[in-house]
């Protein structure tokens, strides 16, 4: 809807569940489903890593947010950095916190399923689509860390983003004002339906540059071609993207490493901290977004990858063997 009668019936709908911390949700079941009903299915999420995870570095030890229960059997569906190499899940429900496990977790969405090993006393939320809201529509955000927080919100961008940690999503969701419990947070329409799982605070939500505070969201939609593999599998099925452990910025047309790996392919092969990135297989590269598509279009990981680098030895270029970057990681599996 995006004519003023629909915005003001949603608006009306959406405050209803709504407000500071949804105060008076308590355990009444409707035959619809709705903003109201779905809120009461977001969980508070506490995972702890385990000492030698690699991720403490940038994550710490202790992490917590939301997520969303997905399936009557216990299934919740959050952002994957709150639990990656996680060795112990709380989940916490309306009035109960019991023990959870990971069962899946997908580096290129960012996505990551887990499953309450007790019951949580609500029902799932439905699945819905975040790709085709028009921009304006006004949704709501509903988080559950010590409390459970709604928050009326519009989507205001969608868009491409590069993340410095060697990842990219074709059409992220952008949504002010921005909520300041964003972890696994969920995005929820006028139907009830979820379309987006919260991911970062951002400072240019309305636009790439433009100073506006507000948050960015996975779309819900990368879930379905992969949840059966993950549920399957614990990942995605097919050769995994090549990572070469690169922490990046960029600064106008150019890409400075802000920090390499422990251990990983980049740091390996002698690339430094402050080197810039000039280039990738003999090619010329001036963003993020530009080198993760030549790097994945390369071939699998273990593939090598040249790399022209600028820094205190001047120019010269390396050879990265690249890796699956869940090989890096130090998990504690569950799947």
């Amino acid at each position: 809807m995006t004519g003023r009668t629909g915005r003001r019936r949603m608006m009306g709908g959406l405050a209803a569940a709504g407000g500071l911390g949804l105060a008076g949700l308590g355990p009444r079941r409707t035959a619809r489903a709705g903003p109201r009903e779905s809120a009461r299915a977001v969980v508070g999420i506490r995972a702890e890593a385990h000492p030698e995870a690699r991720s403490i570095v940038t994550l710490g030890r202790e992490r917590t947010g939301s997520g969303v229960l997905i399936d009557a059997a216990g299934l919740v569906l959050t952002i994957g950095y709150l639990v990656l190499e996680a060795s112990g899940i709380e989940i916490q429900a309306e009035g109960r916190t019991v023990p959870g496990e990971l069962v899946a977790y997908d580096g290129e969405s960012g996505f990551a399923l887990v499953r309450a090993l007790g019951p949580l006393g609500a029902a799932p939320a439905p699945l819905g689509s975040g790709t085709g809201l028009p921009i304006g529509t006004p949704l709501l955000v509903v988080s559950r860390v010590g409390r459970l927080d709604g928050r009326q919100v519009s989507l205001v961008d969608r868009r491409e983003f590069a993340g410095y940690w060697e990842y990219l999503l074709e059409q992220a969701l952008f949504t002010r004002p921005p909520h300041p419990e964003f972890g696994g947070a969920v995005l929820i329409d006028e139907t009830g339906a979820v379309v987006g799982i919260g991911s970062l605070f951002v400072t240019d939500a309305v636009g790439k540059g433009i100073e506006s505070p507000g948050n960015m969201f996975v779309p819900i939609d990368l879930l379905r071609p992969i949840l059966g593999e993950l549920l399957a599998f614990g990942r995605r099925q097919g050769p995994p993207r090549p990572w070469l452990g690169l922490t990046l910025r960029e600064e106008g047309a150019h890409l400075r490493v802000v920090r390499v790996a422990e251990g990983g392919p980049a740091e390996r092969a002698g690339v430094r901290a402050g080197d810039l990135v000039l280039g990738l297989a003999g090619e010329r590269v001036g963003s993020m977004a530009e080198l993760y598509r030549k790097l994945w279009g390369a071939g699998p990981a273990g593939i090598d990858v040249t790399l022209d680098l600028h820094g205190e030895r001047g120019v010269r270029r390396v050879v990265v063997t690249s890796m699956d970057r869940d090989r890096w990681l130090r998990w504690q599996r569950t799947f």
